[in-house]
């Protein structure tokens, strides 16, 4: 009889250990939700799986430094606009894949540097820089109006000019 309440005892403790266990394993995953990985929260949708700069200064110094490209995207949260292009642009395979030659800043604010506004401070907009720290006034969209604007008909377009920007590196430096 001994023995038999030893066994039960010991059933007990492994039920109770299991479910501590899976109490465990619970917390850490709300943890994890609650903070995601730092490329995620940077990317703010625009590419999970690419690597984003966090500020403009960090974005220039790495681009000079590794000698790529940079690229950023002006944004709002709650610009319908920013939020189409977005889409298209994460949904973009040959863009995702191409990105990863860039140095890649997606921002929510302006910066101080009137060079990023060559024309306006409007949303969204896209403006390639080269190592040499130069904004290419002369990668621009398709309209004259806002030159560095793309809607998400003109994925091609933006593409092709991330092609070209990656296409003068080679051909300047």
């Amino acid at each position: 009889a001994m023995e038999k309440s030893f066994v039960s005892l010991f059933l007990l403790l492994i039920v109770i250990s299991c479910a501590l266990a899976k109490d465990a394993g619970k917390k850490d995953a709300k943890d994890t939700a609650a903070k995601p990985k730092l490329p995620q929260t940077l990317s703010r949708g625009w590419g999970d799986q690419l690597i984003w700069t966090q500020t403009y200064e960090e974005a220039l110094f790495r681009a000079k430094h590794s000698q790529k490209p940079l690229m950023i995207i002006h944004h709002l949260e709650d610009c319908p606009h920013s939020q189409a292009l977005k889409k298209v642009f994460a949904e973009h395979k040959d863009i995702q894949k191409l990105a990863e030659k860039f140095i890649l800043l997606n921002l929510v604010y302006e910066t101080t540097d009137k060079n990023l506004a060559p024309d306006g401070q409007y949303v969204p907009r896209v403006l390639f820089i080269d190592p040499s720290l130069t904004v290419r006034a002369d990668i621009t969209g398709r309209y004259s109006n806002r030159l560095y604007a793309y809607e998400p008909s003109d994925i091609s377009l933006l593409y092709s000019n991330m092609q070209k920007a990656l296409k003068l590196l080679k051909t300047e430096l």
